[in-house]
Order: C-alpha cells, then structure tokens, then sequence
C-alpha cells in the first residue's frame, strides 16, 4: 500500500510541537493530524486512536511511560488502529470538539484526551487517562484496545451509529444558533456576581471544595460588579480568592509566577506546570484588585511575575513561550513532579549558609524564612515543602524580638539566597512554542502594568508584538499564523489569536499612543469579521470559514482555562468601534449577544467574558481622550491607580498635519468619533472624559476628569 506507507513509521520526528517530539521515540506509530493519516485510516478501514495533551501535562508523561512505550500494547496500536497524537496548545479546535464530547458522555474531561475514530473523524468512545491494567474502576488501556478491535469486526454497525449520535450531538452542542436572535442581554453583570458569590469557598478562597483553579474572569465580574453596586460581599469574594492565590501554592514565592491549579482546597501543593496564559490572566486580575482596593500587595505580586515571564519564557528576539514542564530531574536522578520547587529546612540553611545578613545570623534568617513559608521536616508535599505563607512579617518580628522592617529585609536577601541556590538545580523542560493568542494575553497585561508602574514596564511586550507582527503576520492577505517555533511557522490563527493579539496590541496602544499598535489592532478586528463573523448565524465560529472540514466548526463561548474568544472579541469590537466613523464592529458586537443572550442569562457566570462584553455595551465604556503631544507622567500614574474597567484611553495628536498622518495610517476619511472636535485647549494637555454619549467640559486636571466619570454612573 504505497499511500499508506508514511504510517509505517513514528512520523513525529518531523514535527516542531515539543509535545509531539516527545513522543518521537516511542514504539509507537505516532502519526500528525493530517491527510496522510486520515487518508490510510480510509484504506486500512481502521479506528483511529486519537491521544491529545500538551508538553506540561503530567499525565499525559505518566500514560506515556505506562502504555506508549510497552511494546505490546505499541504492535496493538500499530496492528489494529491509526494512531494520531495532536497537542492540544497548537490545535485547541480539535480539542475543543472532542473534548466536549468527553464532557457531554462522561461527565469530565482533561488530559490527557484519549478519543477512539471512525476513518471519518467520528468520535465513538472516549475518555482521558487509562491506566495499563484495570485498577479503581478503569480499563486497562491494553484489554480496552483488545476491545474495541474486536467490537470494530463484530458490532461495526452499532459503532457507526453511535459515532452519528454523537458528531450530531457535538455539532448542536458547538455550531447551532438559535433560529431567531432576541436582545442582547442586560444586568447579567449582576446575576453572574451573585452566582460567584454563591459558589465561593468562603472558608478557604476561590471556587471549588477540591481542586482549586484560577478563575480570573470570575474576579473582574465581581470588582466591576462591586464597583456598580457597592457590595462589600462582591468585593470580599474577590480579594479573597486573589489572596489565596498569591499566599498558597499556587504562586512561586522564590522566582515569581504562577502554576496552574492546585490540588487541594486550601491552595497548598499545585499542579507545577506554569502557563503563560496563567501567568498573563493572574496578574491582570491582581492588577484591577490593586486598582480597586489600593493594596500594593497585588501590584507588587503581579509585577514580579512579569519580571519571571521576562526573565524564564521570552525568546531572545521578544515572543513569549509557552509553558514550563512540572517536572524535573530531582535528586534521584529520576523525573519528579515539583522536585524543582519544593524545600527542605535542611536545603534552605545550605543555601543561605554563608550569606551576611547583618542583624541576624544565617541559621536565624533560615528559621524566619522556614517560620514564613512554612517549611518544616515532615514538609507538605512527599517529604518536602511547598511554599506557602504562614506567618506574617509583624508576626515574625514579634517572636524573634526584631522589628518589622529587619525582617522583611532579612526576608527578601533569604529569598535571593534560596533563589540563587535554585538556579543550581536541574530545570523544568521549557516548551517554546510561541502562540500568537497566548502571547495577546501576555500583551495586555504588560499593557495595564505600563500604566501602573510606568511606561518601561511595557517594553517586553512591544519587543513581542514586534516579533508576532513579523513572523506571523501576513499583512499583504491579513493573515495570522498560529504558532512560531524555532523559524518554523505553523496552523491557521483561530479566533483566540486573531482576538486576543488584537486586544493586546490596542492595549498597548493605549499605554505608549503609538498609532501603530492601533492599526494593527482594526487590522486584526476587519480580520476578525472577514473570516470569523457569520452573518447569518449572527455569531463568531472559533475557526475559520475557510478552515479545514473537521465533524464540527465551534464556537467559544464559554470561559475555560482562557477567556471565551467571542466575549473577547465582542469586547473588542466595542471598544474599536470608537475608532470608526460607522457602527460595524458595534452591530457585529450587539449582534453576538443578542444570539446567545439565552445562553447568557441562563448561565451568566460560564460566559463571564461575554458578561462583561455585554455589560460593557449596556452602560457604555469609559473614554479618555487626551489631546496632547504624550500622555503627561503624572496622569498616566492617576490613570494606572484607578479602577476604570473597560477603559479606552486615546491620545489625539494636537497637531492637524500628526492627525491627518494618523489617519492616513489608519485607512480614516476624517477623524473618528473619538477625537472628533476634541482639541487641545490653551496649548495645555487636555483630556476629555465621556461615557454613553456623555461628555465632561474639556479639562487640564485629569482628576476632575475622572471625578467626573465616578459621578456618571
């Protein structure tokens, strides 16, 4: 069989995802999600198994060692079936199709996804992690394959009707709209609120009575929701799921940044892996905390976990990576989940062990950074610790007799020690990909720290841009590419990437004013309506029209570990909409939320990103216009401490000949309705401040300004 010849072999060799090189080596005949494969499951009139997962992913490495590389259950694969491994970070549409079907048949989902094929991509069993012999009520994976080989001779006709029932299923449950649209959704903000509120462990922080995931989407609909209404409640949820996250595990007190989830309810041993996505949505949600409350913890916890993103998952010529593995080489010589982060009292005295500490001495200085962190012999994780904060600095101070400030000095030279000890050890595998809608999230948070520490704290992320915009863009078809690896550009944007980038670089327009970023961004959005927007469904698909045929085109509605890409995008379009002399982008916006307003209403809080789209709409955006060579110093400071959610901050050159290159830049006939009429006035820097239709006299004080914003509501 000369087309089916490519499948003889593990094709991941060939392959620049770090996931699937992974598994180059297996005995395995992995094969990529292409037509090769697809085409010789056709010939060979076999299922396909279909392994989905990601480079830090834990069990994904656990099913690989346990089953992908036993030779037995290998030849069974390669005899009986086209095996395929997809990662899940470069194609989040196959994912999210199948994915969903493990949710709508088992109730759960995760990785890594193991789903069984019809040669026509039709899902017929499904399920995640299977361990090589039967144990706690789950198939071995080898006896499984054994299975379903026989029952593809013996029951085919009863397979093929499941796999119709469930590709039906899975395409009403991800591409069918409703036949008539209504309004769009009003005071869901609210709802979404009091359902965050109602699901709260009030006890120990955040969402959920055993694993504990970041749900930054649910904490800006409460700020935003707390700022509307004024209840504390709203307030306290909030803060009190940021605090659990920056004091517990979840957060790397040694070198900054964030893990994924943790596995307990009281936030103490996490899943190790660190995500970039994580690493932008936490601080941006510690940002807006600090903007609202003025508790300089969260701007401090935020901005040192952009110095880690910097410093561990920038490439050298500015994008950002994508994850760090959870495990490394621990002492054993084994891999080890966590072994890089966890301590010992024993490891920290040796690595603050010869440092001056000049108040106390180093066996003082590793007490108090064991009594801070909660390091101890019996430890909390396998015989070591996890970091968490268990005593506070005036705490300490008061049971070593020392004043505050010497501790917290003797603290943060601890850290460095630690810190620096760390460096020793061997390092998690970094996977380097570099995603274009992973690094637009990366993008608006370094935006919004701009504002709040000051305009050098943005620079990583134009460095990025620069590097997206070159290397992904195709500015002569207005296409973006998915992923960038090692010169190697790959996959078709979806509308994560397209969306997500476009806020990012309008979020970085806002913070430098160059026009550039602005362009890119109505690029990005005309983009977005080209070849996402369907008129006739009155929605946002989350690939492609031109894409490839997969059993399903998805939508993205919902917030999962990354915000929904339609609320994103409809929060987008609102925004850019000012930059317009029509209302396109508005009605495409208004029209996504009046086709799922049902879906919205229903179940506010899974839709927290098109919540606060929706309420964004409702009650109109905050607009900043500042007419002015540069946004003044002093009021980028007074604009970075206030909590403004959904801001448009605009600069408009005060000069008629920078105006008309600036819309010459932007493909504009005549100014658009933001800076319309909005000059600046006695030669002085002058800001104008508007919400829903709404504008304040012309002002030289942007206090007033937003005095004046703070008293529209």
């Amino acid at each position: 069989m000369t087309d089916a010849a490519p499948i003889d072999r593990n094709r991941l060799d060939a392959e620049e995802s770090p996931y699937l090189r992974q598994h180059a080596d297996n005995p395995v005949n992995w094969q990529p999600w292409d037509d090769d494969a697809l085409d010789a499951a056709h010939e060979r009139d076999v299922p396909i198994f279909l392994s989905v997962g990601y480079s830090a992913c834990h069990w994904c490495h656990v099913m690989e060692e346990e089953s992908f590389e036993d030779p037995d259950i290998a030849r069974t694969l390669n005899d009986d079936f086209v095996p395929i491994k997809v990662d899940r970070e470069e194609r989040p549409d196959l994912d999210s199709i199948y994915q969903s079907i493990c949710q709508m048949t088992q109730g759960t989902g995760g990785w890594p996804l193991s789903v069984f094929l019809t040669p026509d991509g039709e899902p017929f069993f499904v399920g995640t992690y299977f361990p090589p012999e039967s144990k706690r009520g789950m198939p071995g994976f080898g006896e499984l394959l054994s299975d379903i080989s026989e029952s593809w001779e013996a029951e085919r006709e009863e397979i093929e009707q499941r796999a119709e029932k469930w590709t039906d299923a899975v395409r009403g449950e991800l591409e069918e709209t409703p036949e008539s649209a209504g309004d769009a959704p009003m005071e869901t903000l609210d709802a979404a609120a009091q359902a965050a509120v109602r699901g709260a462990d009030r006890d120990h922080g955040g969402w959920g009575r055993g694993q504990k995931f970041p749900q930054a989407g649910r904490i800006h609909v409460l700020l935003r929701a707390h700022q509307q209404t004024g209840r504390e409640e709203y307030r306290a949820v909030a803060t009190e799921a940021l605090d659990a996250m920056v004091e517990g595990g979840l957060y790397d007190h040694v070198g900054g940044g964030f893990h994924r989830y943790c596995t307990d309810r009281d936030w103490t041993v996490p899943h190790f892996e660190k995500m970039l996505y994580d690493n932008a949505e936490i601080p941006r949600a510690l940002l807006s905390g600090y903007q609202a409350t003025g508790d300089q913890r969260y701007r401090e916890y935020a901005l040192e976990t952009l110095e880690f993103v910097t410093r561990e998952l920038q490439h050298p010529d500015g994008g950002f990576f994508s994850t760090l593995d959870a495990q490394s080489e621990a002492e054993s010589g084994e891999q080890a989940e966590g072994a890089f982060y966890v301590w010992t009292p024993e490891a920290v005295r040796e690595a603050v062990d010869g440092v001056d500490f000049e108040a106390v001495a180093a066996d003082t200085a590793a007490d108090l950074f064991c009594d801070r962190y909660g390091v101890t012999d019996p430890g909390n994780f396998e015989g070591q610790t996890v970091l968490t904060v268990v005593a506070g600095v005036d705490d300490l101070a008061d049971a070593y007799d020392l004043d505050s400030d010497t501790v917290a000095a003797v603290l943060d030279r601890a850290t460095a020690a630690v810190f620096a000890a760390r460096r020793g050890r061997p390092r998690p595998r970094r996977d380097e990909k570099v995603l274009a809608g992973w690094n637009g999230l990366m993008l608006s948070t370094y935006a919004e720290a701009g504002l709040v520490a000051g305009p050098e704290a943005a620079e990583p992320a134009v460095e990025a841009l620069d590097f997206i915009q070159e290397r992904l863009w195709d500015a002569e078809e207005g296409r973006l590419a998915r992923r960038y690896k090692d010169g190697d550009v790959s996959v078709d944007g979806y509308l994560e990437d397209y969306a997500f980038l476009a806020r990012g670089a309008f979020d970085l327009y806002q913070v430098t004013g160059d026009v550039d970023h602005l362009a890119f961004a109505l690029d990005l959005a005309r983009a977005i309506e080209a070849n996402f927007w369907d008129a006739d469904a009155g929605t946002l698909y989350f690939t492609p029209a031109d894409g490839e045929g997969l059993v399903a085109r998805p939508q993205e509605l919902t917030d999962q570990s990354t915000p929904s890409s339609a609320g994103v995008a409809a929060g987008l379009l609102f925004a850019l909409d000012h930059f317009l002399p029509r209302d396109e982008f508005a009605d495409i916006g208004e029209t996504v939320l009046a086709t799922h307003g049902h879906e919205i209403e229903s179940d506010p809080l899974r839709h927290a990103s098109l919540v606060l789209a929706a309420d964004g709409y409702e009650r109109g955006g905050y607009e900043l216009t500042v007419a002015a060579e540069s946004l003044p110093g002093d009021w980028r400071e007074t604009v970075g401490e206030t909590y403004l959610p959904g801001r448009v901050l605009t600069r408009r050159p005060p000069d008629a000949d920078e105006l008309a290159a600036w819309l010459d830049r932007l493909e504009l006939d005549e100014a658009p309705p933001i800076w319309a009429d909005r000059d600046a006035r006695d030669g002085e820097p002058t800001v104008y401040a508007c919400r829903a239709f709404t504008c304040s006299p012309p002002r030289h004080d942007i206090g007033a300004a937003l005095d004046w914003l703070e008293t529209s509501d």
